[in-house]
């Protein structure tokens, strides 16, 4: 449901604000319960924080003290993910993962690492020799190598989407483009006050991100702090997929809540290098800078010297919610509590965030049965069908999609093979979110070595064609972000001389 066309106030039970990766889990979670959910989001579609600026990481639990939240929920979390991906069609590898040491000083780190991990239960850890590292990734020197063969890869974008999905098709209503402005207890209850209208709710689950502590302070619980941190990534084009099997990580810097720059391989063979971590005063601030783009060469020359830079054909950067303040040297641990009467706060929902997700919705949920009697649906459906994308079928699986219907033949993305039909799918979205963005995070149009040279103008003419949109009403990602900024002098002569 699109909040843009609320027109009177509604009610629930369960009202989640934030659909990130972590509410989009609570609320399919909820969705199998017989309670009335509600999911706001402020911008005009779902995973568009936090969630799809990530490494794509299924973590295990290397780097998290012992009975910490973090090390249960990342443990419980990656252990949960390969059944739900199975069930909301989400691709996913697990091609493990090497952290290694370069001095002799740093094999003590990787022993360490390896205890916490076995400690929060991490399966299959071991540490390699340099050489036995060589062989199985010739690009890589080290003198040891801490392997982690359960960590994985997968796109965080699709999963967000999916799990919102599901929750939608199993009854949670979703409103994007629905900022909350004030929070007031009233009649044992909420009342929350958007920009698009009233909403009533019994329970508040404040899943917003960056912003949990705004929305936190809004019924005055302002005791939270967050520090917002930028990481910026580069990535390397897809003939580098050879470059290394699995994610090679450094031994982590001395800074609390920092992996360092490390060099991931993706589904679709990119390979990241990043991210940066940089505390900064402005939480929407993404800019890639010329010092940190530095700084990401230099780490991934120094886990791989050969790294073909020349490929490097992007630069991007996200904000991350810290609650660590930058001067402490111990991570601190995720805030889920009620904080007040059934309002649940979710506060430093950072990495291991996206892997934990999984697990922090059952947590969640476990915390409401203990005030309302929830009763499992049985028509709950678990399962979330992917389109298969036409880059991936058969020849003769394309040529029938073709013949059924001709805008399969229409390639719009020549760098990543999308069709006409696949983007005006992705624009259908139930979201309603007609942006450059929504059609990129759904099929990877524009996600190719062109960065959408090639695509871009066929998805506006897509836009204007089939959806009537004038060019100033075109959007990069939100009503923020306008495509386009004014008329070309020619532009203008052209329209009078008509």
């Amino acid at each position: 449901m699109d909040g843009r066309y609320l027109t009177m106030s509604e009610k629930s039970e369960v009202l989640i604000i934030g659909a990130g990766v972590v509410g989009c889990a609570i609320a399919r979670e909820l969705a199998k319960y017989k309670i009335d959910t509600m999911l706001l989001e402020k911008e005009n579609d779902v995973c568009s924080g936090v969630s799809k600026g990530n490494s794509g990481v299924l973590h295990t639990g290397l780097y998290y003290k012992k009975g910490s939240l973090k090390a249960k929920l990342c443990v419980e979390g990656r252990l949960m993910f390969p059944e739900l991906a199975k069930q909301l069609e989400v691709p996913f590898n697990l091609c493990g993962k090497y952290v290694i040491a370069r001095t002799d000083e740093e094999l003590k780190d990787l022993e360490d690492l390896k205890a916490v991990g076995e400690g929060n239960g991490v399966k299959g850890l071991a540490i390699i020799s340099g050489k036995e590292m060589k062989k199985r990734e010739p690009n890589i020197d080290a003198l040891y190598a801490l392997h982690s063969p359960v960590a994985g890869i997968f796109p965080p974008y699709l999963f967000t989407i999916a799990l919102a999905e599901n929750a939608l098709n199993n009854g949670v209503k979703i409103h994007v483009n629905t900022e909350v402005k004030a929070i007031k207890q009233e009649n044992n209850g909420y009342k929350v006050t958007t920009n698009q209208g009233v909403f009533y709710t019994g329970t508040i689950v404040n899943s917003a991100g960056l912003y949990a502590d705004k929305i936190s302070a809004m019924i005055g619980l302002d005791n939270y702090k967050q520090y917002p941190c930028r990481g910026e990534y580069l990535i390397l084009d897809k003939n580098c997929h050879n470059l290394i099997n699995s994610m090679i990580y450094p031994v982590p810097p001395k800074v609390a809540g920092v992996l360092g720059v490390h060099l991931t391989p993706t589904l679709d063979g990119n390979v990241l290098i990043g991210p940066s971590a940089e505390f900064i005063s402005e939480r929407e601030d993404t800019r890639t800078t010329k010092e940190k783009v530095q700084q990401l060469i230099e780490g991934a020359k120094d886990l791989l010297p050969s790294i073909p830079l020349r490929e490097i054909i992007y630069g991007f950067s996200s904000v991350r919610n810290k609650i660590t303040p930058p001067e402490e040297k111990t991570s601190r641990d995720f805030i889920i509590q009620e904080d007040a009467e059934n309002f649940i706060n979710l506060v430093g929902m950072e990495s291991p965030g996206l892997t934990s997700s999984p697990a922090i919705a059952k947590l969640v949920v476990q915390m409401i049965k203990r005030k309302v009697d929830l009763k499992e649906k049985s028509d709950f459906d678990p399962e979330r069908k992917r389109t298969v994308p036409f880059s991936e079928a058969s020849r003769s699986e394309q040529a029938a999609l073709i013949k059924g219907d001709a805008d399969y033949g229409e390639i719009v993305c020549r760098c990543e093979h999308v069709s006409k039909r696949e983007v005006v799918d992705a624009l259908n979205n139930p979201f309603l979110s007609r942006t450059i963005s929504a059609v990129k995070y759904r099929t990877r149009a524009g996600m190719g070595r062109c960065h959408g040279g090639f695509c871009l103008p066929r998805i506006v003419e897509i836009l204007k064609e089939e959806y009537g949109l004038l060019p100033e009403e075109i959007k990069l990602k939100n009503v923020h972000s306008p495509l386009f900024v004014g008329e070309t002098k020619s532009l203008k002569e052209s329209k009078k001389n008509e």
